[in-house]
């Protein structure tokens, strides 16, 4: 069929005003930099109050936009918490329920489907999925867990090498991408980093940070666990028992360059053999342990406040910040020196409370907080909707978008649901889920079947379960028919141990009993990794 001059003129001036309608969205669509970070405990943020550091440049992102103060993740642990962020789903339908799963990356994640809507996607630091990124326009990641120093890193599905401190180096990676990107195209940067995990290296410039302060221990440091149940009394992450000359400093880290090691003896040696001449036991040694450890967490976070302050002074320089929604949190929180314990994977509050903040120009009011319950299960439909791409009706999140304007929807949920699964595994924690609303929370540790509840209000540091206390009944059976809910809405099947990809339930573990009582073995560990004890 021939086209009349004027039907030609018209689909040129309309393929002129798609394009140009493209152009305008892709102009004025957000630019997102997403900053993360593994093992950021809140309370160890001075925008959430912190009694034991500053920081400065992280707080920056509270002035100038909203901080979250009840953000709460699905599975306390690093692997399973990047899952459900990038898909949107529960661990027992992303497959990663715990860190020893390999992510799938066929499936559907929010970077795969922001680059499908013309988005320019980077990640870039930890990934810790044990798969390569997929759904990336650029990657540029840590080897597993990677080391604090001197990194080797996978880019684009090859293997380089790096010498500094990682997370001055991600930094670095990071600004190039900023630099060197497509400035056509808006773009979504993943930037993640180690610090501050075990088994919290300092950064050169940070190692004598806090060596003349004692910082304040937590008031349950010798927590004896009366008015909990067997999980709490059984768990292997106190800092009494558990902690390594690794953990501790006591020798240094292995791939230092001769310079590195150098500086590090500096700064570690004196103290070192200041602690091995004190002879400390008992209470006395869990305390130097404590100052040792919370010491060295802190400096990791130093570093990370200062190389945060570095992309955010660049997006100012750079006249990106008006355009770019710049959000920072972390896998999950952290125990620091709560009941006792380091690491995480309890649904205690300090490890299941995750810091959030989110700054918008012109969009997010500054120095704004919101209260609602949200979670890591809501970042990917999130991103997806400040995209203005479409959300995939499977997500199983909410956009957080409206609460930015303080809009809180009326039908906003009222409840969470949380489900940790690495039993037998590192640490000793036992399987267990459970819901948490405003005030209450109930957990069930199903292999053991033993419950617990908290009234958060009157007893915020969970010292005391109060489940079958009479004057609560009636809160014990509206959470447990809410529990029961959320695992019908989230299809969460009525499992005893682990789920397959599919969400089929396995085999329940069973700890094996053994007729009679084996020899205790001497240990094989290396004497790095073999815990610190004293009587």
């Amino acid at each position: 069929m021939t086209i009349s001059l004027p039907g030609r003129l018209a689909t040129q001036l309309l393929l002129i005003a798609i394009l140009a309608a493209t152009d305008l969205l892709a102009a004025t669509r957000p630019n997102i930099v997403f900053i993360f970070t593994d093992d950021h405990a809140a309370h160890a943020l001075s925008c959430y109050g912190s009694k034991i550091n500053k920081t400065p440049q992280l707080d920056r992102l509270a002035k100038e936009g909203m901080l979250f103060r009840n953000c709460f993740c699905t599975n306390s642990i690093c692997g399973p918490s990047r899952a459900v962020i990038l898909t949107g789903k529960h661990s027992h339908l992303n497959g990663v329920i715990d860190n020893r799963r390999r992510f799938d990356g066929g499936q559907q994640t929010f970077p795969k489907l922001l680059r499908k809507s013309g988005y320019q996607t980077a990640m870039i630091g930890k990934w810790h999925l044990k798969s390569l990124p997929t759904g990336f326009d650029f990657h540029e990641v840590l080897i597993g867990q990677g080391p604090y120093y001197n990194p080797p890193m996978i880019r684009n599905g090859r293997r380089v090498k790096h010498t500094g401190y990682t997370t001055d180096i991600i930094t670095d990676i990071a600004l190039k991408f900023l630099k060197t990107r497509d400035a056509g195209k808006p773009f979504m940067l993943m930037f993640q980093h180690k610090a501050p995990h075990r088994n919290w290296q300092p950064g050169p410039k940070h190692l004598a940070l806090y060596d003349d302060v004692k910082i304040p221990e937590p008031d349950n440091l010798f927590d004896n666990y009366v008015g909990r149940g067997t999980a709490a009394r059984t768990q292997d992450m106190s800092i009494a028992r558990t902690m390594t000359p690794n953990d501790l400093k006591l020798i240094p880290p292995r791939n230092l360059t001769p310079e590195q090691l150098k500086t590090w003896n500096a700064a570690y040696g004196p103290k070192n053999a200041a602690f091995r001449k004190a002879n400390l036991k008992g209470k006395d040694l869990v305390r130097w342990k404590y100052q040792r450890y919370i010491k060295d967490y802190l400096r990791c976070i130093a570093s990370v406040d200062d190389n945060v302050g570095r992309v955010l002074d660049y997006l100012d320089q750079a006249g990106l910040a008006k355009n770019t929604i710049v959000i920072y949190s972390s896998d999950q929180g952290f125990y620091l020196g709560d009941h006792g314990w380091f690491d995480k994977r309890f649904m205690y509050e300090e490890s299941y409370r995750m810091p959030l903040m989110v700054r918008w120009p012109g969009h997010i009011a500054p120095g704004s907080i919101n209260t609602d319950l949200v979670s890591n299960l809501d970042f990917a439909q999130t991103f997806l909707d400040l995209a203005d791409t479409d959300i995939p009706s499977d997500m199983q999140g909410l956009s957080l978008r409206p609460l930015f304007s303080g809009q809180t929807p009326s039908n906003w949920r009222k409840s969470l649901f949380y489900q940790y699964y690495e039993f037998p595994g590192p640490h000793s924690v036992r399987r267990h889920l459970g819901v948490r609303d405003a005030r209450y929370k109930l957990m069930h540790f199903y292999n053991l079947d033993e419950w617990e509840l908290y009234d958060l209000k009157q007893d915020p540091r969970e010292m005391r379960s109060v489940y079958g206390s009479p004057e609560y009944a009636a809160v014990t059976e509206r959470l447990k028919g809410e529990l029961k809910r959320l695992r019908r809405h989230y299809r969460v099947p009525d499992d005893s141990g682990s789920v397959s990809r599919e969400g089929k339930p396995k085999k329940p573990f069973k700890r094996k009993r053994s007729k009679s009582r084996k020899k205790k073995k001497t240990s094989t560990e290396p004497a790095g990794r073999r815990a610190v004890t004293g009587s």
